[in-house]
């Protein structure tokens, strides 16, 4: 793996993420053109589109050989190690609706696993930066994870996929977190909620069936900033998952929040069953 290129990668990010995001700013509760995308109900406005066109051009410049996969345009360029993960406005919903909660990320994938992660919050102008062995940063501070010896009074992030919709499932191990801890955060911006426990701000993520251009950069968030994640039979996550479904939490905290989400897990499988009868 060649360090040079992953500190070019890393220069050229930092620069194109801040005019995209620009744009978004620019743009947010005056943007004219919104169209729904899929049967699921998301949406895309002329922000995706010209944010997403800015960045790929711009990566295409520099680095002619890397393959790119971006959330609107699909994948661009022929297979290589070297993969660009894009979402040019991640939290399109809340921008359409003027809820200013959107980032948008960058990631830059080497044989499948991270080894860069870049999210710019316009709104906030928060600038999270990890290099795979470097740390997490926010606007050049490094960021660690946070332990709190109560996990039940702490806050906990639920993300979930698009198809997941109201999956029974989810909906029971959804409210079963809902009810055990002090708060759980639903905010439809994944990337937020990476970073926001890649500093402290919660203490914990339970991701059911997400995976898109959004997910990679806040996994190396978290793990740059000493957290853990796992899948939901407690291993190390790492490559990449078309379906994961995931924990992620200070190693600390690791047992206690695996074993919620299980009974949950458990006791939405035990009423679905009655339901049955």
């Amino acid at each position: 793996m060649d360090q040079s290129t992953i500190q070019k990668a890393k220069e050229l990010s930092v620069q194109v993420i801040r005019e995209a995001g620009q744009i978004a700013k620019s743009k947010f509760d005056r943007f004219v053109d919104l169209k729904t995308k899929d049967e699921y109900g998301d949406v895309i406005t002329e922000v995706d589109l010209l944010a997403e066109k800015i960045i790929i051009h711009a990566i295409r410049e520099v680095f002619p050989s890397h393959q790119i996969h971006s959330e609107e345009a699909g994948t661009v360029g022929s297979e290589s190690d070297w993969l660009w993960l894009v979402d040019p406005l991640d939290g399109t919903n809340n921008f359409a609706i003027g809820l200013a909660v959107f980032t948008t990320s960058i990631t830059l994938m080497y044989r499948r696993e991270p080894v860069l992660g870049v999210v710019y919050e316009p709104m906030t102008d928060r600038l999270f930066v990890s290099v795979l062995g470097e740390g997490t940063f926010c606007n050049n501070r490094p960021h660690h994870m946070k332990y709190h010896s109560d996990l039940s009074r702490g806050n906990i992030g639920w993300i979930q996929g698009h198809k997941v919709q109201n999956d029974s499932r989810a909906v029971k191990l959804r409210h079963f977190l809902d009810i055990r801890f002090k708060r759980m955060m639903r905010l439809w911006a994944p990337t937020i909620q990476w970073c926001m426990l890649a500093k402290g701000d919660i203490d914990g993520i339970v991701l059911y069936n997400s995976e898109g251009d959004d997910l990679y950069s806040g996994i190396l968030m978290v793990k740059e900033a000493g957290g853990i994640v796992v899948d939901f039979e407690g291993r190390s996550f790492s490559g990449m998952c078309e379906e994961p479904y995931l924990i992620a939490c200070h190693p600390n905290h690791r047992d206690d929040l695996l074993r919620i989400v299980r009974e949950g897990l458990v006791e939405g499988a035990n009423e679905s069953t009655n339901c049955l009868r």
